[in-house]
């Protein structure tokens, strides 16, 4: 597999009040993740955190320098969901500032992967080998998670839950909170009305790229459907993701999501059409191709087909083939 881009953290001011901070990412592809900085009096409010782990407040304290600000400078961290690259640095910001944490409820999906690796490995491997994955390849996952990088400095309990109804104050205004679960069931956006902003997390990015965090509700895809209708009604001119540049039009970045989930249900359809009673991971070798196919791509695909099914499941098109072990599936 290719080694992650080394991204230095950088600065850059979006909108007066507001900066977003480039801060690296340890996964090929995903070489970097924002961070946003909003100016509230003297202080800052910070949406999302970046990735915790060894030196990583070092970096987050040089992306805040470029702004004129510093960690210590944090009254108030608002996370968009719990994922480590958003979530990671929140317990080690909050110790040294004593400021508050602001999360959805449902962030506890997070817990056991920082509480105990070694349990969400073996769950994970589970999930794989239920679903197909060959041993051999189980058996090498396990060896190189054997040491897992630390990407959570810790596990912070919400002070405030991340609901409809909830205003987070900044200079440039307040902030409400839309509920977009799918990619996360903690995922919400931030919508500031007045300047028609919206702060999309991972829901909507410049450059659409699906996921669904399979296991923790019953259907995450149809979540996520739902989620894009209600930003879709709010009006907006202008988004900051989680990852990428700020993007303009998000009507354009919905109807390609919606494009790109239609085209995924469809390749699932295929594959339960095509073949008799196939495994999940046997539809994601005949949708990526088996020479495509390392453990990036497996794993990252095997979590949206197990979403993809589920769906169609729910929607009365697909069904598990009853005492099959590993899981079968039939149209």
């Amino acid at each position: 597999m290719a080694e992650a881009q080394v991204v230095k953290p950088r600065t850059e001011r979006i909108l007066p009040g507001i900066w977003r901070l480039k801060l690296p990412c340890p996964w090929p592809g995903v070489p970097h993740g924002n961070a946003w900085v909003m100016q509230r009096g003297a202080g800052i409010v910070l949406l999302d955190t970046g990735v915790g782990g060894r030196g990583r407040l070092r970096m987050l304290d040089i992306a805040l320098a470029q702004a004129g600000f510093g960690v210590e400078d944090v009254k108030l961290v608002v996370c968009t969901h719990s994922h480590s690259d958003h979530y990671g640095l929140a317990a080690s910001i909050c110790d040294e500032t004593g400021c508050e944490l602001w999360m959805h409820p449902n962030w506890e999906h997070i817990r056991l992967q920082a509480d105990d690796p070694e349990a969400a490995l073996e769950a994970r491997l589970e999930v794989g080998r239920m679903s197909g994955v060959p041993m051999a390849a189980l058996d090498r996952y396990r060896e190189r998670r054997a040491e897992p990088e630390e990407l959570i400095s810790g596990i912070r309990t919400p002070d405030r839950a991340l609901v409809p109804g909830v205003e987070v104050e900044t200079d440039v205004g307040a902030w409400s909170v839309i509920e977009t679960p799918g990619h996360a069931p903690s995922h919400v956006c931030l919508h500031q009305a007045e300047r028609r902003l919206l702060v999309s997390g991972d829901h909507l990015l410049g450059r659409t790229a699906l996921f669904f965090d399979y296991g923790h509700t019953p259907d995450p895809f149809g979540e996520y459907l739902t989620s894009l209708e209600r930003i879709e009604r709010l009006p907006v001119d202008l988004c900051l993701p989680g990852h990428g540049k700020p993007f303009r039009d998000p009507g354009v970045k919905i109807a390609a999501a919606r494009e790109q989930a239609g085209e995924l249900l469809d390749r699932v359809r295929g594959q339960l059409t095509e073949n008799i009673d196939p495994t999940a991971y046997e539809i994601v070798e005949g949708i990526v191709g088996r020479e495509n196919l390392n453990p990036g791509t497996a794993g990252f695909m095997l979590q949206i087909v197990l979403a993809c099914l589920d769906h169609l499941a729910i929607l009365g098109e697909a069904r598990q083939a009853p005492d099959s072990d590993p899981q079968r599936w039939r149209a």
